[in-house]
């Protein structure tokens, strides 16, 4: 027998075992619940569902700095045309656009060690524009085109677009569903295995609800109830749920 051949036999060997064990532990588990008076038993249920945006919003942020406080509202003033006519050729309309107030701050000079002193260095003038679109692609364009603005020395900064969901409770509701039908599946494996039969539903529990990234990593952004990916037009909807059966 060559190496090759005794490697995948031995493998196979392996693995049958693997599965022959895995069997008998959950069979055990079974006739000992039923044997020890355990009259139920706990299982997870797994749903997931593939999920795209269908609403994007980008913030962008337009500044002004001057030595006076009317020199830096003039300053963001005569650079506010700019700005609109960028969002305008990028097809927003006025119901698209939410503009914020101007605002604005002292900024003080700090001195050799970096610690803020109380002589005042500039005063920073800024308004803010939301972009809002159900047109993912457009948001998403927009966002790359901000850098030409930048590259041409306009004072605008952005967040990070925000990719959405509308239907969220509608999801969350079928994926529910789905775990739950996946927990039955799994009790009725485990209680095959041990000869015992599952009976009705004690009770039931649902974890966090995640919107993940298509890859399925965390982007560790809490919110509505778990995880809630907001980066990425592709996602991927999860929900665990704990079901608690009797046994017959």
């Amino acid at each position: 027998m060559t190496p090759n051949r005794f490697h995948l036999t031995g493998l196979g060997v392996t693995l049958a075992i693997g599965m022959a064990s895995a069997a008998f532990i959950l069979g055990y588990q079974a006739r000992q619940a039923a044997t020890t008076g355990q009259q139920s038993i706990e299982v997870k249920g797994l749903a997931e569902k593939p999920l795209t945006a269908d609403h994007g919003e980008l913030a962008l942020t337009l500044s002004g700095q001057g030595a006076t406080l009317p020199e830096a509202l003039a300053a963001l003033r005569k650079q506010r045309p700019q700005l609109e006519q960028f969002i305008q050729q990028h097809q927003f309309q006025k119901p698209d656009i939410e503009v914020d107030n101007e605002s604005f701050e002292p900024v003080y000079k700090k001195d050799d060690e970096g610690r803020q002193t109380e002589q005042l260095d500039y005063y920073l003038a800024r308004q803010s524009y939301t972009l809002h679109s159900k047109d993912v692609q457009r948001i998403a364009r927009t966002e790359h085109d901000v850098l030409q603005l930048q590259e041409a020395g306009l004072p605008v900064s952005h967040e990070p677009a925000a990719y959405l969901v509308s239907n969220l409770e509608q999801v969350k509701m079928s994926l529910i569903g789905a775990a739950t039908d996946n927990a039955s599946s799994r009790a009725q494996e485990f209680a095959r295995h041990g000869n015992v039969a599952v009976g009705s539903m004690r009770s039931a529990s649902q974890g966090a609800f995640y919107i993940l990234p298509a890859n399925g990593q965390n982007d560790n952004s809490d919110d509505y109830g778990g995880v809630y990916d907001k980066s990425t037009i592709n996602k991927l909807a999860r929900v665990v749920v704990t079901v608690r059966y009797n046994l017959n």
